[in-house]
């Protein structure tokens, strides 16, 4: 593999991963379509449903499948593709391709024989879901579908339970139930999620709560069409604090020339105190100098 600073062999052709709608096929992009028509080739996840976008858009580019089942085979032909100079836009049957789908192991492949990779991009089911929760955004992590079953199962969700972010995952309709009773007996039943059904087709919903009503509430509303599930990251409990353990921070705190307010502020989100008591506290302190 060549330094990434040395520029891209013109010679060759460029795969581009072109997000396609995740239900609602309004939501594509000039830019996606213009590829889609101007490529020699177009790698799809399911031919016969890229096929009925490709209709509605009225593009003839020919297709050729790749998805996990012939990942390993398929690869090589279109690395030689690519080799001879063909343009190929790579597509999954919804959102961006290379997450959470074979699309990532081809990426891997250009990058080793310096064939530039370009990414079109679109809707994402995890963007949105997050968007729309109503759970902190500024920072998440997305995990995808999570194991199935076994140890391997376990281990994730003991992982996710101490998780601080906001969480996403994506979850099928017969699993949901499962899924959520098993973060349940690892995260807990209070913990916050948003459940989000259908994105930007004609039933999206979203249901919001504790990880114990959603099991009620979708044990007697049967899970219909696809989720993407938002949870809430893990709040650390402070560790307990004595009065002269407080005193003592808070004395530290105001010789360093930090004013009793401030010095109040940062040791209530520190210990989980009422910032009042503690402020009240700081003012027996000055009294006491």
């Amino acid at each position: 593999m060549s330094d990434s600073a040395i520029p891209p062999n013109p010679s060759l052709g460029i795969l581009y991963l072109v997000a396609t709608p995740i239900g609602n096929l309004e939501d594509i992009t000039f830019r996606a379509i213009r590829m889609l028509k101007e490529a020699d080739l177009i790698a799809a996840e399911d031919t016969r449903h890229t096929g009925k976008l490709l209709h509605h858009f009225q593009i003839e580019t020919p297709q050729i499948s790749y998805h996990e089942h012939n990942a390993q085979a398929r690869i090589p032909q279109l690395i030689e593709k690519l080799t001879s100079g063909k343009t190929i836009a790579l597509v999954s049957d919804a959102g961006m391709p290379g997450i959470s789908d074979p699309g990532y192991e081809l990426v891997c492949a250009c990058a080793e024989a310096d064939i530039v990779v370009s990414p079109i991009p679109g809707p994402a089911a995890v963007v949105s879901a997050v968007a729309a929760s109503a759970l902190p955004s500024e920072r998440f992590t997305f995990e995808g579908f999570l194991p199935v079953k076994g140890k391997t199962r376990t281990e994730r969700l003991k992982q996710l339970s101490q998780e601080p972010r906001t969480m996403v995952i994506y979850e099928s309709p017969h699993r949901l139930i499962k899924t959520l009773t098993d973060l349940q007996s690892h995260l807990g039943s209070d913990r916050r999620i948003t459940v989000a059904r259908e994105l930007t087709k004609r039933y999206e919903e979203f249901w919001r709560g504790t990880l114990g009503v959603a099991i009620e509430h979708f044990t007697t509303t049967e899970p219909r069409g696809e989720f993407t599930v938002a949870i809430a990251g893990h709040i650390a409990t402070p560790e307990p604090i004595s009065e002269t353990d407080l005193r003592l921070k808070l004395q530290s705190l105001i010789n360093q020339g930090i004013s009793p307010s401030k010095a109040s502020r940062q040791l209530a989100e520190e210990t989980g105190l009422s910032k009042r008591e503690i402020y009240q506290l700081s003012l027996t302190i000055k009294h006491e100098k």
